[in-house]
């Protein structure tokens, strides 16, 4: 007999012929990374559509020439010079971002740049967001000092819904064992990034630091702890044992949430979506806590060996038709997934996230990370069986 909570075929949405990309472009991944250095004026040589696609999901000003067919024909150089003469002087330095136009057409443009401007050419064909943040950071120039003390903080982007969230927890844990932060790659001033600390922790490890010793990442209350124990051996007179304890404490407090919701309900049958190691964090979480049976990790960014059936999906067609051929009873990911199969319980991981006010530092890193995500995930469980218990 069909379960009544699922969505029927009319409420289902089966978009198979849709195959835009989900995930974005290398050219707007080259802005997130650029325009989280205050003291950066970013600007986008391009469209209007190239410039107000990363404009509307970051939170701070870009710059665009906002070129026309005039430009694209006649040449854009001019242009480009008046908006960089035309930027606010509180800005140290000017970086600017090609887009496809004018990558295609190979106009000259360090011609009317200064000595001192970043010229990052990483147009939408170029890769994928990773693609073009990596280049950006790389042109950064992230560099260790002998004279920097504390820990970088890295995998900072300001694309990511869990971005603030993820700073003030990674500082908060380092703080709890006597580490000041050196830099927050990529979100502090030039001088910073050009003087960075010699260790480094990471916030999401598909976004490399490029600079500074890896000591790891803070995704999982595991992972958190094994990071501290490696900052503890090469960092000496640290105390990490206040960020250990809380570790265990965290453990325990989830593990008995976890416990008292299966002795009332049967595991979850989840399908997570989002970034590689998002996913594989919230994956190795519900199969840890909640035993749940995990039908598939949908990553945008590629794949890496796992127990876990992780396949490249970064498109909606395809996977419409996984949750169809599924059916879950939780999905994490965007809201994409949500309506492709709106009947399951819903926890949002990767953008966008449509339909709720999303205003507090919501973090998902740290141990604050793992205590959120596992409520959420509780929540909107046992929201569901009310839900469909409720119905006539």
């Amino acid at each position: 007999m069909p379960d009544d909570t699922e969505p029927s075929p009319r409420e289902r949405r089966s978009p198979a012929d849709c195959t835009a990309p989900l995930w974005p472009c290398g050219m707007t991944g080259a802005a997130a990374c650029l325009a989280g250095v205050p003291d950066l004026a970013v600007v986008i040589h391009g469209s209007s559509g190239c410039f107000f696609y990363p404009q509307s999901l970051l939170p701070v000003p870009l710059f665009s020439t906002l070129i026309h067919e005039r430009e694209v024909i006649f040449g854009s150089l001019d242009r480009l010079a008046a908006v960089i003469a035309s930027l606010p002087s509180t800005y140290r330095r000017v970086a600017v971002v090609t887009t496809c136009v004018p990558a295609i057409v190979g106009e000259e443009i360090r011609e009317v740049l200064g000595e001192d401007t970043l010229l990052l050419d990483s147009p939408g064909f170029a890769g994928q967001m990773e693609t073009g943040y990596g280049r950006a950071l790389e042109a950064l120039c992230p560099e260790t000092s002998a004279d920097a003390g504390g820990v970088n903080i890295a995998g900072l982007n300001l694309l990511d819904p869990f971005n603030r969230g993820n700073l003030q927890e990674a500082a908060r844990l380092l703080s709890r064992a006597g580490i000041p932060v050196a830099t927050r790659i990529p979100e502090d001033p030039l001088g910073k990034i050009g003087s960075c600390g010699p260790f480094t922790v990471s916030v999401n490890p598909d976004l490399p630091a490029g600079a500074g010793d890896d000591c790891g990442d803070l995704l999982g209350l595991g992972a958190v702890g094994r990071t501290f124990l490696r900052l503890g051996d090469r960092l000496p007179g640290i105390d990490t044992g206040p960020v250990l304890g809380e570790v265990s404490g965290a453990e325990e407090r989830v593990q008995r949430a976890a416990d008292k919701y299966l002795r009332r309900f049967d595991p979850p049958r989840a399908a997570v979506f989002g970034g590689l190691s998002y996913a594989l964090f919230a994956a190795e979480t519900l199969r840890r806590y909640l035993d749940a049976e995990i039908l598939v990790v949908g990553s945008r960014n590629g794949t890496r060996p796992s127990p876990l059936p992780v396949k490249e999906m970064g498109r909606i067609g395809g996977i419409a038709e996984v949750l169809n051929r599924e059916r879950p009873d939780l999905v994490v990911g965007s809201s994409f997934e949500r309506s492709a199969w709106p009947g399951a319980a819903f926890v949002g991981l990767t953008p966008p996230i449509r339909g709720r006010v999303l205003l507090r530092s919501r973090a998902l890193a740290g141990i604050e990370g793992t205590l959120s995500f596992m409520e959420e995930v509780l929540n909107a469980c046992m929201d569901r069986k009310r839900t469909s218990t409720a119905r006539p």
